[in-house]
């Protein structure tokens, strides 16, 4: 694998390198870009031809597949956007800078401590960092794409369309994680260190600009011979998102619809592709059906899969040029430890190797569900309170079925300490006699799993019989193809932009339920449907899918917008709905009531029974609604000066900032 960058400063010291001059060019495949050395630091040589361009292009797509797949040994990327939902909180309950005292812990000189670690609790700087960079990745092609001769104006467009998407992308995420940002549009020459924020409302309307013309230009899958580049599917789908932020709720309606009923796409409702029995069939048998099917990395990205919209590629021959998914590390519960004992004081689970004489493939948790350390843990909202509907528990359910083999409980491991007279037995939560607590650390070791989402196949340490704990089988994870789009959430979408538009539409049911009906649920939506059945049916299909703190955020404007209630009768205004402070119960965003009806935020104190470990408070302030502005970034714009956000050591409401995009964008050539 291939790296080229360019003689940039530091990106934690100068906001130059963060915003706008970042020219870093990887490649996946060695013989994709083999540039000569002379032209790494003249890219007017290296992009006046369309083979640097499709390296450029090659770059932006293997990052933006780096939020999904980032093998950083404890951490995944996207977690950090989880712990901001209603849907899972940090669980690393051993290190002492886990993100749970969220109200207190995030400040904006953060970054310039344990926050920059990405092998503790969170990714937070990273999420800037890497995002401009993402940025600066885009704006390369943008500037330069006119440069090249030999290019059609059907390619061009296609280039420049691809690369708006690739910029709107990451704007979406900074614009709700961060609100005002500065607005950075192409590359300068020299380091700029005199930046003004831009209203995140100017920047929604320059992006929906730029997306209007990339689903103009960039053509359908089915007319490109490659998998994995941006198509006119995924550019709908963006600008569908940008209408609704931007409160064009018709046309949001209009491009889902198109996307439902008009480009060929289909959602799946039966199996297909291949079958995989998972990592061990004798321990936990997989009956097959299409969730799973579906959510093999080996079927996402096949011809026969119609409901995919557009996938990235992270699997092939050259396992070297892909990024382990380490799902099943950094997401199952830490359980193969002593603190999960039975009732005779045993460990209830070891792991057993295969050419061991106590080997017994009926019990071979290592292989079927991983070595999970619970980096993060699901919520009990998630795992279990999001799945009713109408008042009950669905049943049928085939997303949270054990039955199937999709959903993985603690009651589903068995002891397989053969020296326990509980060998063989379900694990249990507290002895039946005494009521001891068998587990030491509920919240690291004992939780549900959506086993068809995060169990990845690893044939390479499959076949390592007799290695070592972190190779055998898919114990960690491993690389796998990802969805970015598929239709359901085209379906999603259409339902929320009807609901801003009226709210008593008969037809917003029926989108919910055409999702429902794929999973075999036997509770149907019937009658007026709320934006959190909306909000809840996401979270059932697209569970570490979606980015859920930037969706969130972006509904809570987009109520804040329309004026529409939402599932409590709240309403929410334009001019404060994002600029409350506190941690009590009531006000706040539509974000913020919904951490603290559903999370384990703002309820008090947790003992962890464990030696070593702390009480765990889990707090989430209103104003966490935007992260803060790195303080790095605002002290290394020396000649300028950012806005911090609201409620943040610096906020200054009087700090200027752009409009209007076309202001800030006429700025960016004035270096001081």
């Amino acid at each position: 694998m291939n790296d080229i960058r360019n003689k940039s400063r530091s990106l934690g010291r100068s906001i130059a390198f963060l915003l706008a001059s970042t020219l870093a060019i990887s490649s996946c495949s060695k013989e994709f870009l083999q540039p000569d050395p002379l032209s790494i630091y003249l890219p007017n040589e290296t992009f006046n031809t369309e083979s640097g361009l499709r390296s450029a292009m090659a770059i932006c797509d293997r990052h933006l597949k780096g939020y999904w797949a980032t093998d950083h040994n404890e951490m995944l990327t996207l977690g950090t956007e989880y712990i901001f939902s209603e849907l899972m909180v940090a669980s690393n309950t051993d290190k002492r800078s886990m993100m749970a005292d969220v109200a207190n812990m995030l400040t904006p000189t953060s970054d310039n401590s344990s926050l920059q670690n990405l092998d503790r609790s969170n990714s937070l700087w990273y999420l800037w960092q890497e995002t401009y960079k993402g940025i600066s990745y885009a704006n390369t092609i943008i500037k330069y794409v006119d440069q090249v001769q030999t290019l059609s104006e059907e390619d061009r467009n296609a280039y420049k369309g691809r690369a708006y998407f690739h910029r709107a992308f990451r704007y979406m995420a900074l614009v709700f994680e961060y609100g005002d940002v500065p607005l950075v549009t192409t590359i300068i020459d020299v380091p700029k260190q005199n930046y003004r924020s831009t209203k995140r409302d100017a920047i929604l309307q320059m992006m929906t600009k730029d997306m209007e013309f990339a689903v103009q230009w960039v053509p359908d899958q089915k007319n490109m011979s490659l998998i994995g580049m941006i198509n006119k599917g995924a550019c709908r789908m963006l600008l569908a998102k940008y209408y609704l932020a931007i409160g064009e709720y018709q046309k949001a309606r209009e491009q889902t619809g198109i996307l439902i009923d008009q480009s060929g796409y289909a959602l799946m409702t039966e199996s297909f592709g291949t079958f995989n029995d998972g990592g061990e069939a004798q321990t936990w048998p997989i009956t097959r059906n299409v969730i799973w099917d579906m959510h093999r990395p080996e079927n996402k990205l096949i011809a026969s899969n119609r409901e995919v919209i557009m996938g990235m590629p992270n699997r092939g021959a050259d396992a070297e040029s892909f990024v382990k998914m380490l799902t099943m590390r950094i997401l199952y519960p830490f359980v193969f430890d002593s603190r999960i004992q039975t009732t005779d004081g045993k460990q209830a689970l070891l792991n057993i190797k295969r050419n061991s004489g106590d080997y017994n493939a009926k019990y071979d948790y290592m292989r079927a569900f991983g070595r999970g350390i619970g980096t993060f843990r699901p919520t009990s909202f998630q795992s279990h309170g999001v799945w009713a509907v109408n008042g009950k528990q669905d049943e049928g359910d085939l997303r949270h079925s054990s039955k199937v083999g999709n959903w993985v409980r603690m009651a589903d491991y068995k002891v397989n300490n053969k020296a326990s007279t509980d060998f063989g037995k379900p694990l249990l939560l507290n002895g039946p006699a005494t009521g001891k607590l068998l587990c030491s650390d509920t919240i690291r070791r004992w939780y549900d799993v959506p086993h068809y989402k995060f169990f990845l196949d690893d044939p390479v340490s499959e076949a390592n019989i007799s290695g070592s704990d972190g190779s055998r089988g898919a114990t960690n994870g491993s690389i796998a193809d990802w969805y970015l789009y598929r239709l359901a959430e085209a379906y999603l979408l259409r339902a929320e932009a009807k609901y801003y538009i009226n709210p008593s539409d008969g037809t917003i049911k029926d989108d919910l339920n055409a999702i429902r009906k794929r999973a075999k649920c036997t509770e149907l939506y019937d009658g007026p449907v709320t934006i959190g059945d909306i909000m809840n049916e996401r979270a059932r299909e697209l569970y570490w899918e979606e980015w859920r703190n930037v969706e969130l955020k972006r509904v809570s404007l987009c109520l804040a917008r329309s004026g529409k209630p939402d599932e409590w009768g709240n309403v929410y205004h334009l001019d404060n709905f994002d600029k409350q402070s506190g941690t009590d119960a009531s006000g706040g965003s539509y974000w913020y009531q919904r951490i603290v009806h559903y999370s384990l935020y703002n309820k008090g104190i947790i003992h962890v029974n464990a030696t070593g470990l702390s009480d765990v408070n889990y707090t989430m302030d209103k104003k966490n609604m935007y992260w803060p502005i790195p303080n790095v970034a605002i002290t290394s714009n020396i000649k300028g000066q950012l806005k911090q956000n609201y409620g943040y050591d610096g906020y200054n409401p009087a700090t200027p900032v752009w409009d209007q995009w076309e202001d800030a964008v006429a700025d960016e050539s004035k270096v001081e």
